[in-house]
């Protein structure tokens, strides 16, 4: 192997490896309505193994997310152990969820659709993702989940009069390193 093909090789695996989710300015909120009003919680801990993005080549990236279900905070301890059981996330025995980009397309203008499976306590169903990811490395999108589709909720909290059917979930994911558009 020539030395110029070593070091181009070199160069674009310290190129991906450069990066480097900035837990600062990154967050996964989820909003569900309760008797028809919007409840916000967020996931506290989350992470992004091997990602790798090039604005440039999205049809090379490796996006996938692992979601640490027991971090989810709404504020107040008696929910959020409500959230823990069974019904809910049982996160005692599936304590995470995660989603992995199969395909990436691009989209114009910084927008790219991500489709893949997501798997929450247990299940997993396809989803697609829109993301709009920003000059400053900046990747923010959201997307919709049907709670009954992945039994969140279930028993006597599966009446949608009184949690709506549907969950947003919106992120914003700031990156150190990330290629120019």
């Amino acid at each position: 192997m020539s030395r110029f093909v070593l070091a181009a090789l070199l160069l674009a695996a310290t190129a991906a490896q450069s990066q480097t989710l900035q837990p600062a300015g990154s967050e996964i909120v989820f909003v569900s309505k309760q008797m028809g009003v919007p409840v916000e919680g967020r996931f506290q801990r989350f992470s992004l193994p091997g990602f790798s993005f090039d604005p440039k080549k999205p049809e090379a990236a490796k996006v996938a997310i692992q979601i640490d279900l027991r971090s989810a905070s709404m504020g107040a301890a008696d929910v959020e152990a409500e959230l823990a059981k069974p019904e809910w996330f049982d996160s005692k025995r599936q304590p995470n969820a995660s989603f992995t980009a199969q395909t990436v397309k691009a989209l114009g203008g910084g927008r790219f659709e991500l489709q893949g499976p997501f798997t929450l306590k247990g299940i997993s169903k396809p989803l697609t993702v829109q993301l709009q990811l920003s000059p400053a490395g900046l990747a923010s999108g959201q997307f919709v989940i049907k709670r009954g589709d992945w039994q969140i909720g279930a028993g006597e909290w599966a009446d949608t009069a009184i949690v709506a059917a549907e969950v947003q979930v919106k992120f914003k994911f700031q990156f150190s390193g990330m290629p120019p558009l």
